[in-house]
């Protein structure tokens, strides 16, 4: 994760678009936003659903299970349309940005774990197991929010 990261870094300042191609960038880059970032919304809500006790810990796992491509490829297409936008490295505010999709990485890894060992639990699950979880999904939605209100912020200035 984090070399990918990296990588993505040190490759975007070398990379120069073509206003047409910068647009498609954008364009995915949005996209992409609307995917990664849409999927962790749709798995905390059924999460906060389960935590009220409005939905089983089953439907919870399964939604989590089927978002996590989505997640991933939204993340990989931010990582990777973001190079391709060529982000100011010299400013602040851009690693703030690029630190928050580092933690969201790292973080989302280990969130794949505790959904592992949440179904590993066979659907019961003691509320003390959920401590790592509820703490994950906290720097996840710190993290997304972060990256998005600074990506906002930046291209309206």
């Amino acid at each position: 994760m984090t070399l990918g990261w990296l990588a993505a870094i040190l490759v975007a300042p070398h990379l120069t678009l073509s206003p047409g191609w910068r647009m498609a960038a954008l364009f995915c880059h949005l996209s992409c936003l609307v995917v990664g970032f849409g999927a962790v919304l749709t798995v905390d809500w059924f999460s906060l659903r389960w935590l009220l006790r409005r939905e089983p810990l089953g439907t919870v796992l399964t939604a989590a299970h089927g978002a996590h491509p989505l997640i991933w490829l939204g993340l990989l297409g931010l990582v990777v349309s973001g190079a391709a936008l060529g982000p100011d490295t010299s400013s602040g505010l851009v690693w703030v940005k690029l630190l928050a999709v580092l933690a969201v990485g790292v973080n989302g890894l280990f969130l794949g774990r505790v959904r592992d060992r949440l179904a590993e639990m066979d659907g019961v699950a003691p509320r003390a197991a959920l401590l790592p979880g509820v703490a994950a999904a906290s720097i996840s939605q710190v993290g997304w929010w972060t990256a998005t209100l600074v990506g906002f912020w930046n291209a309206n200035r």
